[in-house]
This record gives C-alpha cells, sequence and structure tokens, in this order.
C-alpha cells in the first residue's frame, strides 16, 4: 500500500472542535460545508470564501444530514428525521417527517446520504457501542415515508456511498466486532437493494471502517477510525493508497471545494475530551475529484 501523493498536508478548516464530527456535506451551490457534532448536537456551516462558521442547535443528537431546497437541512437523529429551518444562530424551527420505533431504548439514527434520485438512506445504531448489539439496519425516507428496515442485523452501520454509475452500494458496520464493508447491487429507479458480496475485511488493515465517499474514478475513500488514516478502495475491492490525517479518529469524509478535488474529513474527540486536533474537520487535497452530493427532493407526503 503506497501513501497518495496529496498537493498539501491535511490543514484544519474548522474554527471550533466537535465531540462526535461527522456527515459532511459539501453544498455546491453556496458553496459551504455543513457537518455535525452528534455529541454536542449541533449542526454546522462554513462558507468557503469568508471562512465564516455557524453553529445551530439540535433539540436531538443528529447522526447525518442532507441538504434540501429553500435553506432545508433534513437531519435524522434520535426519534426521527426532521426538516431544519436554519435561523439566526443558534436557533432551529424543526419539523418531523418521520418518527421511527427502535427494538430497543438507547438508539438513533447514525450514517446516511441521498441516491441520484433524492433518497435519504439512513442508518440505526444502539449507542451503547459496549452491547455490541445487532439491532442496526438502513431505511430509506421518501414520498411514501420511512421505509421497513433494509440489512438488518448491523450493529454500527457506516460507510454509505453509491458508485458513480448509481448500480452498486457500498456501506460498513464499524463496530470492533465486525470491521467489513459490502457492497450491494443497487436500483436507484426503484430504490431497491439486491445481492450483496463483502467487498472489504479490515480486520487485518490500520483502523474500523467509519464514514466515506466514492470519487469520481469509482474508488471507495473509508475513514480508518483509531488510525488515523483515509484509505483509497479501488472498486474490486483492492486497497490503492493511504492518505495520513493528524487525529487518531477521523469519521467520515466528502468531497468538496470549488473544484471538488478537496476531501474533507470530520474527527472524534476520543471519550469526548478535547485535545490537540481531535475533533477538526481537516481539508486534503488528494489530486482526485469527487461528485456533487445529491439533494433530497423526495419529501413525505401528508399521512405517509
Amino acid at each position: 500500500m503506497k501513501t497518495t501523493q496529496a498537493s498539501s498536508e491535511a490543514r484544519v478548516v474548522s474554527r471550533t472542535r466537535d465531540a462526535v464530527g461527522e456527515s459532511p456535506v459539501w453544498d455546491a451551490r453556496a458553496q459551504a460545508l455543513y457537518w455535525v457534532d452528534i455529541e454536542g448536537r449541533h449542526v454546522r456551516r462554513l462558507d468557503w470564501a469568508s471562512g465564516q462558521q455557524q453553529t445551530w442547535n439540535t433539540p436531538e443528537r443528529v447522526g447525518c444530514i442532507a441538504l434540501a431546497d429553500d435553506g432545508i437541512v433534513v437531519a435524522a437523529m434520535e426519534t426521527g428525521v426532521y426538516a431544519l429551518r436554519l435561523g439566526e444562530p443558534p436557533a432551529v424551527e424543526a419539523t418531523r417527517l418521520a418518527a421511527i420505533t427502535h427494538p430497543m431504548p438507547n438508539m438513533r439514527f447514525n450514517d446516511g446520504r441521498c441516491d441520484a434520485s433524492g433518497r435519504f438512506w439512513i442508518s440505526t445504531m444502539c449507542m451503547d457501542m459496549s452491547l455490541a448489539a445487532p439491532v442496526g439496519a438502513w431505511y430509506c425516507l421518501d414520498e411514501r415515508g420511512l421505509s421497513p428496515a433494509h440489512c438488518e442485523g448491523l450493529v454500527t452501520p457506516n460507510g454509505l456511498a453509491f458508485s458513480p454509475d448509481d448500480r452498486m452500494m457500498y456501506f460498513s458496520d464499524s463496530h470492533p466486532s465486525v470491521q467489513k464493508i459490502w457492497a450491494f447491487e443497487f436500483d436507484l429507479a426503484q430504490g431497491r437493494i439486491g445481492a450483496g458480496r463483502e467487498f472489504l475485511d479490515m480486520t487485518h488493515l490500520p483502523g474500523r471502517p467509519d464514514g466515506a465517499a466514492v470519487d469520481s474514478e469509482g474508488c471507495y475513500w473509508i475513514c480508518g477510525n483509531d488510525a488515523g488514516v483515509v484509505l483509497r478502495v479501488d472498486p474490486h475491492g483492492e486497497v490503492l493508497s493511504s492518505v495520513a490525517v493528524p487525529v487518531a479518529k477521523p469519521s467520515m469524509c466528502a468531497f468538496g471545494g470549488p473544484r471538488l478535488d478537496t476531501l474533507f474529513v470530520t474527527s472524534i474527540c476520543p471519550n469526548g475530551v478535547s485535545a490537540g486536533l481531535c475533533g477538526a474537520v481537516f481539508a486534503i487535497d488528494v489530486g482526485v475529484t469527487g461528485r456533487p452530493e445529491p439533494r433530497f427532493t423526495r419529501f413525505p407526503s401528508a399521512g405517509a
């Protein structure tokens, strides 16, 4: 495994530190980066041109977000999925789009992103990872409401990304007892998950597979949580390269910047204790471009 020749080292772009930074989403229209601090119960926004950062408070832990039109941020939280209208920071107006009944207490939504058709795919997990409870699953939010569970029996589902041709759906289970990534056939028109296979077993590689992104060449970028790296993996599951991040726990990555050639990486403070650069958001010029992040457009119908 070689080291990617990046044009610059990982540089800090956030003005704050997150307890559990996650879900970076680049807004290509506004040239701004959004992300969340799960445990801090924050949504954050960084304007790329000015460097101005804003923070909004959420009523629950927010695992992941997607952008919609009219300035709405769609947030998958603890008890359901909400449309957030961001007011003067830190004020938020939250409208519930869909509720969820978890199979056990102390659960929340975790990783997620939109497919190219504007559906929001989101996962759930038990917040007490010491239980290693296989109660997590994937769900889909569209005009029909929140779907039944897909791919059940996961502990900490993570790493969702779609191939450039939208025919493959990748996701991981980042729990220490699993540490695997799968590739599933995906029907974009119908929003259906097909046959799956193991894509990469990371038990013998640096870090646990956390959040991910796919570049324009079809390679899968996965954060190696606990190892301070982001791995680039080709569509056949071969690790091509590794990019170092100056913290132990990178959590999720996303492509953005004016040319979509910047890899943004959020991070976690171990045990919630801020020290050094942990909890910062980093930007790395990796020499390859990503793809624009789809917006959420499939709002549930009334009564769905």
